[in-house]
């Protein structure tokens, strides 16, 4: 008996697998697989502005709206038909002479401002604004506040203890070591 009859491992040529038809589901699932990623291959713009002038504006602008299908994706990196569609939009405002305030206007009036990156500053988006500043200013406060409550403890720590209170805490402390000593080793204590 072999090693391979042993276990049972037997050495199959392609013309045995093909007889398995073991080929034909691999075949089957790299068209299935090649088939569902076309939508990625086809991703490419090729429609082209009028101006070099248009396209730096066009690039710019796709770069600063936010998909509003995908949550953290600007309208260049997103493949979504939604955000295809407003590329185009995009394209179409800035061939018809769309300043990019007008585009801005256009797209917050019909998806909101969560299209935009920088929201406006207004009422509604103060929070957004000044949350940070505020935060920062509360961290710098309670660091000078806590330096300074160190700086005036050790001072006042120093400054109120009396001769004789020195003293005490001295023989408390060594009193302390002198335990500690013994309690680490005992052997020692029993020897003196």
């Amino acid at each position: 008996m072999t090693v391979e009859q042993a276990t049972g491992i037997h050495h199959l040529s392609a013309q045995g697998f093909a007889n398995k038809r073991i080929f034909f589901p691999i075949k089957a699932f790299l068209l299935l697989f090649s088939l569902w990623c076309l939508p990625a291959w086809s991703v490419i713009e090729v429609d082209r502005l009028s101006s070099p002038e248009l396209s730096a504006r066009y690039q710019q602008l796709v770069a600063e709206y936010r998909c509003p299908k995908c949550q953290n994706q600007n309208l260049a990196e997103s493949n979504s038909p939604i955000s295809i569609d407003l590329r185009a939009e995009i394209r179409r405002l800035l061939e018809e002479g769309a300043s990019d305030a007008e585009i801005s206007d256009y797209l917050v009036a019909r998806y909101g401002e969560f299209v935009l990156y920088r929201p406006r500053v207004q009422a509604t988006t103060y929070l957004l604004w000044l949350a940070p500043a505020a935060l920062l200013l509360m961290g710098l406060l309670i660091v000078v506040f806590i330096i300074r409550r160190q700086q005036r403890g050790v001072s006042a720590t120093q400054s109120t203890l009396s001769g004789e209170e020195q003293a005490a805490l001295q023989a408390l402390l060594r009193d302390t070591e002198n335990r500690q000593d013994k309690n680490t080793h005992p052997n020692k204590a029993e020897v003196e």
